[in-house]
């Protein structure tokens, strides 16, 4: 969603002011950063970066799609929209106004663990930006016509980025089937007949019992010091008071063990390119375990990441079964999350001939191993994207975001470049053994309407298939 936003609150100065605990150290050498917690329970974490005179201001929410009930998908995204509506002291759309009349520009975005607002401004800006969010993290105002209103306009986003698109469909089938029992399988913007129903009730539930201090992390980058920060937060976020009932180890269910492969079929007149996608549950990056994950991320840069990657070479280049191949892995995730593999097939080759080399490919992988050149020029990459990511403060200040509402530490967010760098070829090896198993795993064909009857599905072991058909 991209809105423009802005505002203030007079309400909010009149309470005492919360004091901070102690400063947490630098999290890494290369990054200034240092952290601190409000007596309310709000994190607070200072990226500095002094070569601009800018600052990205982001609050994050430990709420996202995941953290719905059952039978209200959509919502968190939905309250998302509505936090650009009015608060006691703001009229609606003036959060935007006000950001944009200062030079700056703001934006959100709902994902399955978190919700995130966020500002860039310039420095001297940073105090008005801490003191409209802290406005509306406890003061939306809300009313039937704000519902009626931008239901409609999740339900058009709907329309255009999913219903739209055949691909879309895919990979919410995909998602569904992958995950037996964890809320990653709902789609973040909703299933349609849930949206269809949310109402202001929806929104104020899951707005009073997540939008508190105490289950968010606000993130500054730029050029600020942390006794500026410290001292503004104070101010602004340290007279609110905490959600004495949030659920502090954020249970949600579950993936039990998977037993069975199961497959989907998928047409449309609308495709123009078939291909074959494959999802398997893998495992995300865990607090002070994060080594297998990082061999995960690796496995997918030596499987796909450049003209030398093996997929592209077998199935590109080599046997031209394939015009383009992708691998991808993503383990800043709370819970568990999985590992993809995509292939479209080159003209005259079927899906279930590409899906069969995919598989010959895979199992050639795994006797082969990694070849450690490439390796080395993986991480020769990777290092120097970690470098320039820092000219970027929005970016540095997700990077933290993202990885501390998934539940990791600053430790581990520093930590995470380096281990990188030692993971050896043999542990690339013994995850992608972990991780490719079929029977946790989820197997798509995507193709145009005329197309199904000329395409079967390869043959399966009976006893380990579940045969899904859309």
């Amino acid at each position: 969603m991209l809105r423009l936003a802005a505002a203030c609150t007079a309400a909010l100065l009149t309470a005492l002011p919360v004091f901070a605990q102690e400063t947490a150290p630098a999290a890494s050498a290369q990054d200034q950063v240092t952290s601190f917690t409000l007596d309310n329970g709000l994190e607070v974490v200072v990226i500095e970066d002094h070569r601009a005179p800018v600052v990205s201001h982001m609050v994050w929410y430990r709420a996202g799609a995941a953290d719905e009930t059952a039978g209200t998908s959509g919502v968190a995204h939905f309250l998302e929209h509505l936090l650009f509506k009015g608060t006691d002291t703001l009229a609606p759309g003036e959060f935007s106004k006000v950001v944009a009349e200062n030079g700056g520009i703001d934006n959100a975005f709902t994902s399955w663990d978190q919700t995130a607002y966020y500002q860039n401004v310039a420095a001297d800006r940073l105090g008005l930006m801490m003191q409209m969010e802290a406005d509306r993290m406890v003061n939306l105002r809300l009313d039937e016509g704000d519902i009626a209103t931008e239901r409609d306009v999740i339900i058009e986003e709907r329309n255009m980025r999913v219903e739209n698109d055949p691909s879309a469909l895919m990979r919410e089938q995909l998602g569904a089937a992958l995950y037996m029992n964890s809320r990653y399988g709902v789609p973040i913007i909703g299933w349609r007949q849930e949206m269809e129903t949310l109402d202001l009730a929806a929104a104020y539930d899951f707005y009073r019992r997540n939008y508190a201090p105490n289950n968010a992390i606000v993130i500054v980058a730029g050029d600020v010091t942390p006794d500026e920060v410290r001292g503004l937060a104070e101010q602004h976020y340290g007279p609110l008071l905490p959600n004495p009932g949030l659920d502090a180890q954020r249970m949600r269910p579950q993936e039990p063990p998977q037993l069975a492969e199961r497959r989907l079929s998928m047409t449309d007149p609308r495709v123009a390119q078939p291909y074959v996608m494959r999802r398997y549950l893998a495992p995300e990056r865990d607090p002070g375990d994060q080594r297998t994950a990082a061999a995960l991320t690796l496995l997918s840069e030596v499987l796909s990441g450049g003209q030398t990657s093996v997929l592209k070479r077998a199935m590109q280049f080599d046997s031209q079964t394939a015009v383009y191949t992708s691998a991808w892995y993503n383990g800043t995730t709370h819970d568990d999350t999985d590992f993809g593999l995509v292939v479209v097939p080159a003209p005259g080759v079927t899906l279930p001939e590409a899906e069969a080399k995919l598989d010959e490919v895979l199992a050639q992988f795994l006797t082969d191993g990694v070849d450690e050149a490439q390796l080395e020029r993986i991480k020769f990459q990777l290092r120097a994207e970690e470098i320039y990511d820092r000219d970027d403060v929005s970016r540095m200040a997700r990077r933290y975001g993202d990885a501390l509402t998934s539940g990791l530490t600053l430790d581990d967010i520093a930590a995470w470049p380096g281990l990188l760098q030692q993971i050896e070829p043999q542990e690339i090896v013994a995850a992608a053994r972990g991780v490719l198993n079929r029977a946790a795993s989820v197997t798509g064909y995507l193709m145009p309407a005329d197309a199904a009857r000329a395409v079967p599905a390869p043959p399966l072991p009976v006893s380990t298939t579940k045969e899904v058909t859309q």
